[in-house]
């Protein structure tokens, strides 16, 4: 295995310390590998395996796949790299050539077989938590030492339940079910509009094992005065947008958004529909009213750069949007907008309500300047490209982040309520290209103080 390191990792302690920790450390993983894999059967438990093995739409490859690969990275990072084991193509065949075929042929992807893909899945589930049992967490290599291989794999089943839901929303025709919630708290009521002094703050992730490499490193940033939305852009709002022609008025877009809109023939959010008694939405192959005061959803970077054009502010960077989700002038970074821990009441996480939360919601997930819901209901586009921090070190490789850097690229904050709590810290960046609506995105709005 390479010796791979990240500065940040600074290994300290009394021996028998250390050692009450890696236990601890270990149990703790297997409980968050044991509870993914729980999520991602959850996801695909109501599907049939035709139905997981089909094309749901060009935009999105067969649920199947996303399995598949989930499985393949466990494999590569924590069998392979971290154990040194040597490839399972003799024990699952039909997937390895599957895979095999899918490199060479690109978008075209071969024929997987749920059953196949499962039993693949679950053997390097076994493997993985027994080489749990056995490695050195305590060990300098920066891939091993508490759990970071483990953590880029269990991020990774997490976020890729998120996409197979975004894909699920695509299927036309057959619905999919959605449990019912209660209502959430109210927060207490404050300005549309929080001011945001100026100064120093820390951006990027703080004392997180298993944070990205592009999150790192943390480093002071000065940044003037601002004004930030307290809460993200409803549907009533944007609806405001729609019904006063502004996906027909060019104005509000700029070059790239109009060649997006024509291209696209976009004339309001995806999933939208017009009803006889006003707007509908289409969720998860149900057809329903269009909740006003839920944070808009599904709408891409042009759409929501028009809107802020529209309504006479325009997006934060994602400098700006960290700040006031993360910054407490007196204890400093926050993981979450309301503290260091997800309590399970603080936000619409973890597919508790299967949609965003009303705008206004969860008295406990304020952040420390006054905004509510900085976490989790949409994730939030941001004006900003996705590019390195100063001191960025790629890790554990190039591909996963560094080959997506560019101006092309846009960054997102926050989390859905389709993220799960151990993905959803402020320090999390997210790029896609401004193109995407399928995703659970929205935005708030900012201007210059």
């Amino acid at each position: 295995m390479p010796a791979l390191s990240r500065r940040w990792i600074q290994p300290s302690g009394e021996e028998a310390d250390n050692q009450r920790a890696a236990v601890s450390t270990r149990v703790e993983i297997r409980q968050i590998m044991e509870r993914a894999r729980e999520g991602t059967d959850a996801v695909l438990e109501p599907v049939s395996d035709d139905e997981l093995a089909a094309q749901i739409s060009p935009l999105a490859p067969p649920l199947v796949w996303n399995l598949a690969h989930v499985a393949s990275f466990e494999e590569l990072w924590i069998l392979r790299t971290v154990g040194g084991a040597a490839p399972l193509h003799d024990a699952h065949r039909d997937v390895y050539g599957a895979l095999r075929r899918a490199r060479m042929n690109g978008a075209r992807l071969p024929t997987l077989r749920a059953e196949a893909v499962r039993a693949y899945a679950a053997d390097v589930r076994e493997r993985a938590l027994h080489l749990l049992e056995h490695v050195d967490l305590d060990s300098p290599n920066a891939l091993v030492h508490r759990g970071f291989a483990f953590g880029l794999v269990v991020q990774n089943e997490l976020q890729s339940q998120e996409a197979m839901l975004e894909a699920l929303q695509l299927r036309s025709g057959r619905s999919y079910p959605v449990p019912s919630s209660a209502p959430p708290d109210r927060a207490p009521s404050g300005p549309d509009e929080i001011h945001v002094p100026g100064g120093v703050f820390v951006l990027g992730a703080e004392n997180d094992p298993w944070a990205y490499d592009n999150e790192l490193e943390p480093h002071e940033v000065e940044l003037g005065p601002f004004v930030i939305d307290r809460a993200p852009v409803t549907n009533a709002q944007f609806a405001e947008f729609v019904d006063s022609r502004g996906y027909r008025s060019s104005r509000h877009w700029t070059a790239a958004g109009l060649e997006w809109r024509d291209r696209e023939d976009a004339r309001a959010p995806l999933y939208w529909e017009g009803g006889r008694d006003g707007w509908e939405r289409v969720r998860f192959g149900v057809r329903e009213p269009l909740p006003p005061d839920e944070p808009v959803q599904h709408v891409s970077f042009h759409e929501a750069e028009a809107f802020a054009h529209w309504a006479g502010k325009r997006l934060p960077t994602e400098v700006e949007w960290e700040r006031a989700a993360s910054w407490h002038d007196h204890e400093g970074k926050f993981r979450y907008p309301w503290g260091q821990a997800w309590m399970g009441f603080e936000a619409s996480l973890d597919r508790r309500r299967f949609s965003p939360a009303p705008a206004g919601s969860y008295a406990g997930g304020v952040s420390p300047v006054g905004c509510v819901q900085m976490a989790g209901d949409v994730w939030e586009w941001t004006s900003s490209t996705f590019h390195a921090y100063p001191g960025f070190v790629p890790f554990p490789g190039p591909e996963c982040s560094e080959v997506n850097f560019g101006d092309d690229v846009r960054v997102l904050r926050g989390g859905s309520w389709a993220t799960d709590g151990l993905v959803a810290r402020s320090s999390l960046r997210r790029f896609e290209h401004p193109a995407r609506r399928e995703i659970f995105a929205g935005f708030r709005l900012a201007r210059d103080a």
